[in-house]
């Protein structure tokens, strides 16, 4: 019997008037705002959320963003924007996304992060946050959504 094809995290997303430009679609940089909110959403379905982690002296920046635009979102388009986490050492991991309208594939992208300290050096990622995604990635599957082979 085959593994039920896993789906990947994902939280609903209502474009507003604030998110769109002049031209009526979606300010690019927006992309990325609806990147974070569903990467900070993962965290929080996984009793983890970010808060959390930033008491235990931990932070997470963005060190490399990407994001793939293939169809304009606009005002009032209710979106999906899915997620699902990669590890890939130690201190570094990265969140793959695809923003969909009514199934309909309209970006793809992914941010880099690193695990710092207050004081900004590197830190090994903590246990917990390892847990969490490593159980992410399990229940979700690693590849990326959108079928991007980002």
């Amino acid at each position: 019997m085959k593994d039920p094809v896993k789906e990947p995290f994902s939280i609903p997303v209502r474009v507003t008037y604030a998110d769109t430009d002049q031209m009526g679609m979606v300010y690019h940089a927006n992309y990325l705002v609806y990147f974070e909110m569903a990467r900070t959403e993962l965290l929080r379905a996984y009793d983890f959320p970010y808060a959390k982690l930033e008491s235990m002296g931990v932070l997470l920046p963005v060190i490399e963003a990407h994001c793939s635009y293939k169809t304009p979102a606009r005002y009032d388009d209710l979106l999906t924007v899915e997620t699902v986490p990669v590890l890939t050492n130690g201190i570094r991991f990265r969140m793959h996304y695809a923003l969909r309208r009514a199934g309909e594939l309209l970006a793809t992208g992914y941010t880099d992060h690193v695990c710092v300290g207050r004081d900004g050096k590197p830190l090994r990622m903590h246990a917990e946050l390892r847990r969490v995604m490593e159980t992410a990635i399990a229940e979700r599957g690693a590849e990326p959504p959108g079928g991007t082979g980002l």
